[in-house]
């Protein structure tokens, strides 16, 4: 893969965190998709790398484990405001998100994960490093912030074997 992981970091990177983006796993004929806004795209190991953090209690986390892939869909503009707050409110376990949200998917260009056809932006991603969070080396401000309920994050770190931005 060539460095154009590098290209659009900046422009991928500010929609993520302020608007939120896709993250989608697909384990046999099941595919769900959340919403995400914490992440980070990176240069580990001699590959590009894109880390992601989800929640156990999450159905997308099941089938994160089963896949060891994911794809991350970044809409660069507004447009998809609802479908990521429903996808980020809603649990793939109590409804088709995708359906629920009138997302459409297509085919990765490598991987089996599909992406999100409506976003500019995607990063396929074959996982190669996980870590469940240890609470005790969790800084307490941290802790408390965003930990209440104990509902800890899994890290996954995804080589990026793939990215490619679609103009819409």
């Amino acid at each position: 893969m060539s460095n154009f992981f590098t290209e659009n970091i900046q422009e991928g990177m500010n929609y993520l965190h302020k608007h939120g983006a896709f993250l989608t796993a697909k384990a046999g004929d099941i595919t769900n998709t959340m919403t995400i806004s914490w992440g980070n795209i990176g240069f580990q190991w001699n590959r590009p790398v894109f880390t992601v953090l989800v929640r156990k209690s999450r159905y997308t986390h099941d089938l994160i484990e089963k896949a060891n892939e994911f794809t991350v869909s970044i809409p660069l503009t507004d447009k998809m405001k609802s479908q990521l707050a429903l996808c980020g409110s809603k649990s793939g376990r109590d409804i088709n998100k995708l359906d629920a949200a009138n997302l459409i998917l297509c085919n990765g260009k490598t991987l089996s994960t599909p992406v999100i056809e409506d976003c500019e932006l995607h990063y396929e991603c074959k996982i190669v490093y996980k870590q469940e969070m240890n609470s005790d080396l969790l800084d307490s401000d941290i802790k408390a912030s965003f930990y209440g309920e104990d509902d800890y994050h899994t890290i996954y770190v995804g080589e990026i074997v793939d990215c490619y931005k679609i103009e819409k």
